[in-house]
């Protein structure tokens, strides 16, 4: 007796819990210390660049970049994506914080937002590893990469305007500064009088080193480099009688385990869930997009449920230890795969150098000017505005360019959650627009024997036989469409038969089955038969499920026959014509033209 296999629709309902790989460190190399070395040489001045987007402490961004690349190592399904914060994660979260005036006017979160940040990472990391164990991390398949673009770009630009005070050094005693993309323009337009020389003097300083780094030596770590130089050139200024704004120095003793406070769900839930869900969605858009791009390249396959699963126990460490979220990293997995890692013990290493580095590097924290630092941030907005990729989405369709416009100016205007929500709403909708515009044209053949479009003012003296062509999808969004067009055909005073080709028609629902029965009904009125032919096993059963079949004429259903493909069509226009009184009818084809959006 054989032993009985799971079939896929079985496997469906029985969640697979993903953890630790088997054999997932096996034959290390020498190019694994090398790629976690340096990714970590990268990892370290980007947490603190990441922080201060998000506007927190700069440990938390270390602290972020170390337990997420640890924990990344021990779950994650291989060698291609490397867990830390990003650009679009610190935006999204500093955002989040300002929308709701959790930001003061240093442009740090205030003690409120710090206590909220582990409640939304864990939040986010629980979505996360749910969505793995049940198997749906596939939904981001319907979040296009039009809205994306829009997202990052919008980002990006509240990234640049947000570091602009930095840059330029101004300092005010306002309680609520602007949040916005516009809000963030109108105060430093308004603030001009309180620029600080020395601050755009060590900025302008530390691009020029930055880009000669860029340009000279790609190879090296540009965006270290840079602080360095900054850091020798702000002590000397400093020397000199000017004032330089410095980071200031981090203790992680009392905030290296932090537990969750749930309490504060019942005040802030809308600001959690919202926030969290944002997080979560953009974090397996980024973390999954790149493991498959990279993987692609080596030609190779990532286990998308198993990384699904590495960033939530990610997001969900980073909240026990005082991180911020957690998503794949473009910058840092490309540099591993290129130094050649062959194992996720690369990211162990990668978590294991930067601990070693941020507890090294304590010290040595305050003497980073906060303009530099805000100068290296920018150059990292600016990378990720894609000149070719907006040029693409807003040229393809005319509904990819709005879905576009509307992420966009909603990440501008508002908020990027709210932007990123809007994006999959409207690109949505649009879809649902384009598939669900049919019109029926009606068609006929000519003396000459050939199939064209009849003419509107043609004179239909006979009884007749309509036929249509039922194509595209027939689910609810289309319903009513459906029926319209139908009614509108079934207005003829001369037509006595209605056949309906259901063979194109995809995606029945109860919608659309109620539809047809109403127009059944109508019709009926009229002394006007329908026949339905071509119906497919799927449409059949959908009726037969939902009852309608039972209460249909039997008689003048006709399924598709596979294995003769016209049969059934034969059999309804037999039957049409058997309906009509005397036996011959003028048979009239409407055929299905959907407009183009």
């Amino acid at each position: 007796m054989q032993r009985q296999k799971f079939t896929p629709l079985q496997n469906l309902f029985i969640p697979k819990i993903p953890g630790i790989r088997k054999g997932l460190f096996s034959n290390p190399s020498s190019n694994d210390f090398k790629a976690g070395i340096n990714v970590a040489l990268l990892a370290i001045p980007q947490g603190m660049a990441y922080a201060l987007v998000a506007g927190l402490p700069i440990h938390y961004g270390l602290l972020g970049s170390a337990v997420a690349a640890l924990i990344g190592g021990i779950f994650g399904g291989g060698r291609f994506i490397t867990l830390g914060p990003t650009n679009a994660t610190a935006v999204l979260l500093f955002g989040a914080f300002a929308s709701v005036g959790l930001i003061g006017t240093n442009g740090l979160a205030n003690s409120s937002a710090l206590l909220l940040l582990p409640v939304i990472l864990f939040t986010s990391g629980l979505f996360l590893v749910l969505a793995s164990v049940f198997r749906i991390s596939f939904i981001v398949q319907f979040v296009s990469r039009t809205v994306i673009t829009g997202y990052i770009t919008a980002a990006a630009c509240l990234i640049i305007a947000n570091q602009g005070r930095h840059v330029m050094g101004i300092s005010t005693s306002e309680d609520t500064p602007p949040s916005t993309f516009l809000g963030i323009l109108f105060f430093l337009i308004t603030h001009l009088d309180l620029i600080a020389w020395p601050a755009i003097i060590l900025s302008a300083f530390t691009a020029a080193v930055y880009l000669l780094i860029q340009l000279r030596s790609p190879t090296l770590p540009s965006v270290a480099g840079a602080l360095i130089a900054a850091s020798i050139a702000g002590h000397y200024m400093e020397n000199a009688g000017f004032s330089i704004i410095r980071l200031e120095n981090f203790s992680i003793g009392k905030d290296l385990l932090v537990l969750p406070s749930f309490d504060l769900l019942m005040e802030h839930g809308p600001l959690i869930l919202s926030t969290s869900l944002a997080v979560c969605l953009l974090c397996l858009l980024e973390g999954l997009s790149i493991g498959k791009s990279l993987s692609a390249r080596a030609g190779g396959r990532i286990d998308s449920n198993q990384e699904t699963f590495a960033i939530g126990m990610g997001n969900l460490g980073c909240s026990l230890f005082s991180g911020m979220p957690a998503s794949g990293s473009l910058t840092r997995s490309t540099l591993s795969v290129a130094s050649g890692a062959r194992t996720n013990l690369a990211n162990l290493i990668t978590g294991l150098v930067i601990f070693i580095g941020m507890f090294a590097l304590n010290d040595l924290v305050r003497f980073i000017p906060i303009c530099s630092l805000a100068t290296l941030v920018i150059f990292i907005g600016i990378s990720l505005v894609k000149i070719r990729q907006i040029r693409t989405v807003a040229r393809a369709t005319r509904s990819d360019a709005f879905a576009f416009a509307v992420t966009l100016l909603v990440g501008l205007a508002f908020s990027l959650q709210l932007a990123i929500f809007a994006g999959v709403l409207t690109s949505v909708l649009l879809f649902l627009r384009k598939v669900a515009q049919p019109q029926l044209i009606e068609y006929g053949y000519t003396k000459e024997g050939d199939l064209a479009e009849a003419s509107a003012l043609t004179k239909r003296a006979e009884p007749e036989v309509f036929i249509v062509h039922v194509e595209g999808e027939l689910f609810f969004a289309a319903a009513d469409l459906f029926y319209e067009q139908i009614r509108r055909v079934g207005e003829d005073p001369n037509q006595k038969v209605l056949v309906l080709k259901m063979l194109n028609a995809h995606n029945m629902d109860a919608t659309s089955v109620l539809a047809l029965e109403e127009l059944l009904e109508y019709l009926s009125e009229k002394d006007c038969h329908v026949i339905l032919c071509e119906i497919r096993k799927d449409c059949l059963r959908i009726l037969k499920n939902s009852g309608a079949l039972t209460r249909m004429n039997r008689r003048n259903i006709f399924p598709f026959v596979p294995s003769n493909p016209t049969l059934s069509t034969a059999k309804a226009i037999r039957r049409a014509k058997s309906l009509v009184k005397g036996g011959t009818a003028k048979v009239t084809i409407l055929a299905d033209e959907k407009k183009k959006f």
